[in-house]
């Protein structure tokens, strides 16, 4: 199982302190901008399985590309 922990750049050395000698967990920094890109997928995956399910409106490509 995976966790995604927000915490304050402060924190996180007395935080992974305390992980680190756990033989079963695993802790890896991850930047900002990856911490961003994952949670953009996430929502992405959620919001195609609210369209698969027909719980969410798909929208035409035409669109979506003038919205800007």
């Amino acid at each position: 199982m995976k966790i995604l922990i927000d915490i304050l750049d402060s924190k996180v050395s007395s935080l992974l302190e305390i992980l680190r000698p756990i033989s079963y967990v695993k802790a890896k920094l991850l930047t900002n901008s990856k911490a961003l890109l994952m949670s953009e997928i996430r929502e992405a995956v959620e919001e195609m399985k609210l369209i698969r399910s027909g719980k969410k409106k798909v929208r035409d490509v035409e669109e979506f590309l003038n919205e800007r």
